[in-house]
């Protein structure tokens, strides 16, 4: 038979057991509650970030780093520059697919990357979509000048492009 003093000693080692278990989780709950309060603490400084950002007292270097973020959008045409191109070298306003349209869009992309590539030297990728464009463009240039030589000789005299097609 068991006396007391072992049925004690077995229970204090359960205890004990126990309490290193519920310390382990205990400190895991612990650890969670600090991880919950650092991330709030983060999401709270995001917040006011951009409070402080809406309310322009961060703008100036806000816009710095949008201007870097956007520099893709920076370099399409816009629209009323598109319309306006449109309107001088396609036959109506709806007119976006003839060739000679097609060169004049083609060129002032491709004078707007050119432009880009003076200021960023080593930005191969918009290098080689500038190459893309000349490669298109050249290709509509040979297709005009094929099928209506005086359109051809138009466009390139407005566009100030030399006859090398």
């Amino acid at each position: 038979m068991r006396t007391a003093s072992a049925l004690t000693g077995k229970r204090t080692f359960f205890n004990a057991k126990f309490s290193l278990k519920s310390a382990t989780l205990s400190f895991f709950t612990f650890s969670l509650f600090e991880f919950y309060q650092r991330e709030t603490a983060l999401f709270n400084q995001y917040r006011y970030l951009l409070f402080l950002i809406k309310k322009d007292i961060l703008s100036f270097q806000f816009n710095e780093i949008e201007k870097f973020t956007n520099q893709e959008a920076d370099m399409a045409l816009d629209s009323a520059k598109k319309r306006e191109i449109i309107a001088k070298f396609g036959n109506d306003e709806k007119d976006t697919g003839s060739p000679a349209v097609q060169i004049a869009l083609l060129t002032e992309r491709i004078n707007e990357i050119n432009e880009h590539l003076q200021k960023h030297k080593h930005d191969h990728s918009s290098r080689l979509g500038l190459l893309k464009l000349v490669g298109q463009r050249k290709r509509l240039m040979r297709y005009l000048k094929r099928k209506d030589h005086d359109k051809y000789l138009e466009v390139i005299a407005a566009l100030n492009l030399r006859d090398r097609v």
